[in-house]
């Protein structure tokens, strides 16, 4: 049984940083895609970013330049750096799996395992 499991999120002020990281069981961690997905109140998912096992790299046009997205297979751990936060970045990030090994889309349906998010908030 796939497991995602989230943490790192918490309360920060605009501009500070926080490292997201999602530990995954029950799965072949090397050979999944791994992607962290934000939902701020009131609008849909949104794709954040995303790493294949060979570590190419995808990022939503929003956070470009300001997230970092890795994987550590050792720690079957995906991280999401995030840096200099502003209040639209507050959200739920939830991390999510793919068993393909290359990217197939930004779309959510193209993941099938979720974790339950952890939440960032951001006071300006």
């Amino acid at each position: 049984q796939v497991e995602l499991v989230e943490s790192g999120g918490g309360l920060v002020q605009a501009g500070d940083s926080l490292r997201l990281s999602c530990e995954a069981s029950g799965l072949t961690f090397s050979s999944y895609v791994m992607a962290w997905f934000r939902q701020r109140p009131g609008k849909e998912r949104e794709f954040v970013a995303c790493i294949t096992p060979i570590g190419s790299r995808r990022y939503g046009d929003s956070v470009k330049g300001r997230f970092t997205i890795s994987r550590d297979s050792t720690r079957n751990t995906v991280y999401l750096q995030v840096n200099s936060l502003n209040p639209e970045d507050a959200a739920v990030y939830y991390c999510a799996a793919d068993s393909n090994t290359f990217f197939r889309g930004s779309f959510s349906h193209y993941y099938p395992y979720w974790g339950q998010g952890t939440q960032v908030t951001v006071s300006s």
